[in-house]
């Protein structure tokens, strides 16, 4: 889940967007004034969303960006004289702001990073050399003995792989206890 961390340089004005978010059913990690405090909470979480504006008292939001954990994304609230000074793929909502539509950015960041979460989780993990090994080792014999290219002897673990039900990784392995045993 996504944590929201905001930040501008009135805490009243960063309460009141707060209220506001959790009137909607979003809740709010943290609320601060200063870019450190917005880096000291952002950095505590895994991943979430910064509300901030263009200017705080220690730190510009160019430099507050740079140093932000990489799964966290920036909301940036400003004039159209302040916004203009941001690079144009940067989410961004001019002041003043209605409620609707911050709630609506809102959801839209946050269903973005979620989906970005569940793609990441899918995702297999990386082979280890030991696991590589394998697969190249189990494609060596199928091209030796079986006369096969190096993709048709890929394809062939591969599909082995699945009508049998197992991993490639265990697919070579049998391949290759099956060619030495002989």
């Amino acid at each position: 889940m996504s944590s929201i961390v905001i930040a501008l340089p009135k805490i009243e004005d960063a309460r009141k967007i707060r209220s506001v978010l959790e009137r909607h059913g979003i809740s709010v990690t943290a609320v601060c004034s200063s870019a450190a405090s917005a880096l000291s909470n952002a950095s505590q979480l895994e991943s979430g969303l910064l509300i901030l504006s263009f200017r705080l008292p220690d730190m510009t939001y160019p430099d507050l960006a740079q140093c932000l954990p990489s799964d966290f994304e920036v909301l940036l609230l400003g004039t159209a004289q302040t916004l203009s000074a941001a690079p144009p793929s940067v989410l961004s909502l001019q002041l003043p702001i209605k409620a609707a539509d911050l709630v609506n950015t809102v959801h839209m960041i946050l269903s973005q990073q979620e989906q970005k979460r569940r793609r990441k989780k899918n995702r297999p993990r990386a082979r280890s050399w030991k696991e590589q090994n394998y697969i190249s080792n189990a494609k060596m014999v199928l091209m030796e003995r079986n006369h096969l290219s190096e993709e048709e002897a890929y394809r062939y673990i591969q599909k082995s792989s699945m009508d049998t039900g197992t991993n490639m990784v265990e697919t070579a392995q049998m391949i290759l206890m099956l060619f030495f045993e002989e």
